[in-house]
């Protein structure tokens, strides 16, 4: 299967895309996230309430009994002061008992296509991170690149700038964040088996000892196509400073792709990460944190149009990650964290904003002679 899906993400690659969903609303060449829909319409004025769910069946073939799951509900709030100052907040319930904040920042707009914000944000990296609202996507839930690599959902506390320079059909964004936290109350937090995902801070009570940079532009020029460019740099956070070797150097590059040719709809993304002094991390902390990882996925989809705006939409999806993609020091890669899936599968979408999604996985790891199979189901809302 492996060389299968190799196979299939080179011919992905080279005609990279996304699939845009009707109600991913574009400005211009800009697309728009939930927040963005809220605070970028001209029409709407004071309050303004968005959401989006997603309600997720999961069953690994012939091993364990399914899984039914509110995997989350969010609420949004937009509120415009006058036409330069606005703020939002995103509210989530993930699986019915954990509370997050998922956004909440201020966005002040100084001249034409220059903005101002400040708070908690979205980190800028890849697709998915900014675009994750369940009818924008094919699959039941989320590609694992997105969740192992880049990791969303990722926020920060910090502050930047975004706007758009159209004559070179470019948006811009550049922050300064806070920075994933790698050491807590004398223990290590990063490990080799989700890199830096259980770093994430998201903006509770932050800790803050050295600042990162993060940007990222796309660009727009070409009907269909949107290509975007991301990079983060900078360490991560100790909660102690006196002692040496708590932290580790950040330094990602994401790139990707989206095209829409009628009704065929293709993405991909490739993000590479690399931690400098993991080795001497590892030695204080007893962790087993790489020093490289990296992800791609390319996904191909066919939408076959129905009575109204009902779709039916087929999709493939082949992805690769591995968090120990290199290893410094005595440290041995482990080959179960060199990941791959497959995933096929249907997207119906009812309504304008509203999906039924199908669909069936191959998960593969080196470590295992025969990849695991998972069937998912689940239904996507957003408004």
């Amino acid at each position: 299967m492996k060389k299968i899906g190799t196979l299939l993400a080179f011919l992905l690659v080279s005609y990279l895309g996304y699939s845009q969903e009707e109600n991913q609303q574009q400005t211009g060449d800009v697309y728009q996230n939930a927040g963005q829909k809220l605070l970028e319409n001209d029409n709407l004025k004071g309050i303004t309430i968005g959401g989006y769910a997603q309600i997720d069946y999961n069953e690994p073939d012939g091993s364990t009994p399914g899984k039914l799951d509110v995997h989350r509900l969010v609420l949004l709030f937009g509120y415009k002061f006058n036409d330069k100052v606005s703020f939002l907040t995103e509210i989530e319930l993930e699986h019915v008992s954990e509370v997050y904040v998922e956004q909440a920042y201020v966005k002040y707009n100084v001249a034409k296509n220059v903005n101002v914000l400040a708070g908690l944000m979205l980190v800028p990296m890849g697709i998915i991170n900014e675009f994750h609202e369940p009818t924008t996507y094919y699959g039941v839930e989320r590609p694992n690149v997105d969740g192992y690599i880049v990791p969303t959902t990722w926020r920060e506390l910090g502050i930047g700038v975004s706007g758009n320079i159209n004559s070179a059909s470019l948006k811009y964004q550049a922050y300064i964040f806070n920075g994933f936290i790698s050491y807590n109350d004398g223990s290590g937090i990063i490990r080799g088996v989700d890199g830096l995902r259980k770093g994430r801070q998201k903006g509770a009570e932050s800790v803050v000892s050295s600042a990162n940079l993060s940007t990222k532009l796309d660009y727009y020029g070409i009907a269909g196509l949107r290509v975007g460019l991301a990079g983060y740099f900078g360490k991560t956070q100790t909660d102690d400073t006196t002692i040496d070797n708590t932290t580790v150097g950040v330094s990602m590059i994401g790139l990707d792709a989206r095209y829409v040719y009628k009704n065929l709809q293709l993405r991909g993304q490739y993000i590479h990460t690399a931690l400098s002094d993991s080795d001497e991390y590892n030695i204080l902390t007893g962790k087993d944190i790489g020093s490289k990882m990296f992800g791609y996925y390319g996904e191909a989809a066919y939408s076959f149009d129905l009575k109204g705006v009902q779709k039916l939409t087929p999709f493939i999806r082949y992805e690769a990650y591995n968090t120990h993609a290199q290893t410094e020091g005595s440290l041995v890669a482990n080959p179960a964290y060199d990941r791959n899936e497959l995933t096929f599968g249907l997207d119906y979408k009812v309504a304008n904003g509203v999906a039924f999604k199908v669909d069936y996985q191959f998960l593969d790891n080196a470590a295992i002679s025969e990849a695991k199979k998972q069937f998912n189901a689940g239904v996507g809302v957003w408004f």
